[in-house]
């Protein structure tokens, strides 16, 4: 294993455990910048990420240019049980980008879905493109 993945598989055994603390995650941030893998971190928190799911708890990234009402949530929690059916616990975790006009992208540890407005024009785009040739 990687000094990456040793480190990623300490993190989610400790914060499965224990919860996210200030001081851990400081903790943690002094450690990878004294070891110099701040280039690593997105791949580093994707392999925490891995960890907790394959440990039942999923946590979804939900893009969006506006704060998610609640049926919105349980939206995209009934269908990523449907992706997941093995998980126990899902946590939406919620990304303001005002670079989305409208819908919202999810990112799961392995996946993403991409029903903002801008994926969906560009899909008909393409469609009407494909369709003229």
């Amino acid at each position: 294993m990687s000094k990456r993945t040793d480190l990623a598989s300490v993190v989610s055994r400790t914060t499965l455990k224990n919860g996210v603390s200030k001081k851990y995650a400081q903790e943690l941030a002094a450690y990878v910048l004294d070891n110099r893998m701040t280039a690593e971190l997105d791949s580093l928190m994707r392999d925490v990420q891995a960890d907790w799911a394959r440990s039942g708890y999923l946590e979804v990234l939900a893009y969006s240019a506006h704060p998610l009402s609640e049926q919105i949530k349980s939206e995209i929690k009934r269908q990523v049980k449907e992706l997941e059916p093995d998980v126990k616990t899902i946590v939406i975790t919620e990304v303001y980008d005002e670079a989305l006009i409208g819908g919202v992208r999810i990112s799961l540890p392995e996946r993403q879905l991409d029903l903002s407005v801008e994926a969906k024009l560009n899909k008909f785009k393409s469609l009407v493109q494909n369709g003229k040739e």
